[in-house]
């Protein structure tokens, strides 16, 4: 209850600035600055036409998809990076520095190669998740407990058996926080790609909305970009931390 009335005075105190700024003292243009009742009418606008729900629901399948792609490709970087020496020393340094490449400077390679494509699209969100995904593989296997591989080995456990009975279950929360942040950079590095191209989704309609000058529409996409990852976070990521956390007991009530 508390957060709708936070988000209530939030959007009264932007609907006063609107009113006192905007119409009354006209100190910025109507064009350039969005109030909560105009982008509350574009929303009703964009979703009685369809239009933002056909865009939300392309970016999601675009988002899941890249993110899946990105996840599979990341779990076998991280793990070779741990598991061989010579990677470790000489490839995680370079992916590391790679990570740091915003995800638009990806845009043009896919542009040339897959043309303005959803293939396009998926190769920008590969790229802005599959390395961080990669590092936090590797890094949540190196935070186990030597103690628990140490008594593997003790006990006779193979390679097989220790990443399976050992590793993947003690590094599993931390993974998991891995994978939640991997999903991060998918869904910022999708809409660099959508930015980009011409396929229907919420990229393309904010851009739309920079196009027409309509900045309520483009802060409506902006909205709804958040909310989207929100949404995602709470119903699944944290989730998936909370069973976790609870079926070790470390989940305090009321936290």
């Amino acid at each position: 209850m508390s957060i709708v009335i936070f988000l209530c005075i939030l959007l009264a105190l932007w609907q006063g600035f609107y009113w006192v700024f905007v119409d009354l003292m006209e100190v910025f243009k109507p064009y350039s600055v969005p109030s909560p009742l105009g982008v509350g009418e574009r929303f009703v606008e964009l979703l009685s036409d369809g239009t933002l729900l056909q865009a939300t629901g392309n970016s999601l399948l675009r988002g899941i998809a890249g993110y899946l792609i990105a996840v599979l490709l990341g779990l076998a970087v991280g793990l070779l990076i741990n598991h061989f020496k010579y990677l470790q020393k000489n490839l995680k340094p370079l992916i590391l520095g790679i990570q740091t490449l915003p995800s638009v400077c990806w845009v043009p390679f896919s542009i040339l190669w897959f043309g303005l494509s959803t293939q396009a699209i998926l190769f920008v969100v590969v790229m802005g998740a599959a390395f961080s995904i990669a590092i936090s593989v590797d890094n949540a296997i190196k935070n186990v407990q030597p103690i628990y591989i140490k008594a593997a080995l003790t006990m006779g456990a193979g390679k097989r058996q220790l990443y399976r009975h050992v590793i993947f279950p003690a590094c599993l929360p931390e993974l998991v926080t891995g994978l939640k942040q991997g999903w991060s950079f998918a869904w910022r590095a999708l809409m660099a790609g959508e930015v980009m191209t011409t396929s229907i989704g919420l990229g393309q309609t904010l851009i739309l909305g920079r196009d027409l000058a309509d900045i309520n529409q483009v802060m409506l996409v902006m909205v709804v970009i958040v909310v989207v990852g929100i949404v995602i976070d709470k119903c699944i990521f944290s989730v998936i931390e909370k069973k976790l956390l609870v079926k070790r007991g470390l989940w305090v009530q009321g936290h």
